[in-house]
């Protein structure tokens, strides 16, 4: 009987550490798992489009044989390496400008929300050395401009809708706030998911919807892949316009995804999930949180019962002080 209680009461002392080695296990292997899909679905394809490549590097040899292959081969390296840099050299994307105020603009708003999608890139030391303090500023700067901008509109979003429904309609408060919170995301997902998916695919010319709703989810989730960015193609209209558009969508789609993702975590069934992985508290530390905030307690309770008897002298100055009477019955004046 008693090693049984002594071996639950271990079990019990060590869950959050093998729930904790649980999760790590179940981290890495959908680590696993997300590598062999992507690998299985995208060799094929990479095979295909390496011999397709190869084909036209031979047949293009062979129709020019002036030209020998590794005068070819030097061209084409630099070629991508300007294009890794954002500049092309077909002729019909030379008209558009990577470094104009707008571009920048959308730049600078890629990397303060760290979404980076890689099409443009400094050229210059200066422009590199800038980027890095601007980041290390502007980052942590973002990150608080944020939590500020969430921790407001999530009052009026999220706190007070579920408070009323469970005050005035009598509600459970954690049913109502399940379905507040999958109201939310449906909302969400549907004005800054769905609807620009349609605009973006009939705005640019080469997408369809699966690659607009594509973009959609790399850009707010901040992944920024950057094989899809919108106004890069050479015929576009307003392309000034439509950058500062992209740049407003992306940071309000952001917070709207911010306000989403606290709302999921304030139900009460996830904190309970979350604690699972969490490490607990010592006894002597939550002793001495309890002691520091008894103390806190006192003393403002002592400091409100002193502001409370200054504020009655203020208000009665004329009404006489009452004599205190000792152990002994007498009276001190």
């Amino acid at each position: 009987m008693l090693q049984s209680l002594a071996g639950s009461s271990c079990v019990e002392r060590h869950r959050s550490a093998w729930c904790f080695g649980l999760l790590v296990l179940g981290y890495l292997l959908y680590l696993i798992f997300g590598a062999v899909v992507f690998s299985s679905v995208e060799l094929p394809y990479e095979d295909l489009l390496r011999q397709e490549l190869r084909k036209l590097k031979q047949r293009f040899v062979e129709e020019h044989q002036c030209l020998s292959e590794q005068q070819l081969e030097s061209f084409l390296a630099r070629v991508l390496q300007a294009s890794n840099y954002g500049v092309s050299v077909l002729s019909n994307a030379s008209d558009s400008w990577n470094w104009d105020f707008t571009s920048a603009l959308f730049f600078a708003s890629t990397v303060l929300s760290t979404t980076g999608y890689g099409h443009t890139v400094p050229l210059s030391d200066g422009g590199k050395a800038f980027c890095i303090i601007y980041s290390v500023i502007g980052i942590p700067f973002t990150l608080l401009f944020l939590t500020a901008v969430v921790q407001r509109i999530i009052v009026y979003v999220t706190r007070r809708p579920v408070l009323y429904f469970h005050i005035h309609w009598g509600f459970s408060k954690q049913i109502v706030a399940i379905i507040h919170a999958v109201v939310l995301g449906f909302v969400t997902v549907s004005c800054f998911f769905f609807i620009p998916a349609i605009i973006f695919s009939v705005l640019e010319d080469d997408w369809n919807f699966l690659e607009s709703f594509y973009f959609c989810f790399i850009s707010l989730s901040t992944i920024g892949l950057g094989d899809y960015v919108p106004g890069e193609g050479y015929n576009q209209k307003f392309r000034e316009l439509y950058k500062i558009g992209i740049t407003c969508y992306l940071l309000l789609g952001l917070i709207a995804m911010l306000v989403v993702l606290e709302t999921f975590c304030e139900l009460h069934e996830l904190k309970k999930f979350r604690k699972i992985f969490y490490v607990k508290k010592n006894k002597e530390e939550d002793q001495m949180h309890i002691t520091e905030h008894d103390q806190l307690s006192f003393s403002s309770i002592s400091d409100q019962a002193a502001s409370m008897k200054e504020d009655q002298k203020v208000d009665e100055p004329f009404v006489t002080p009452q004599p205190a009477v000792n152990c002994d019955g007498l009276i001190n004046n």
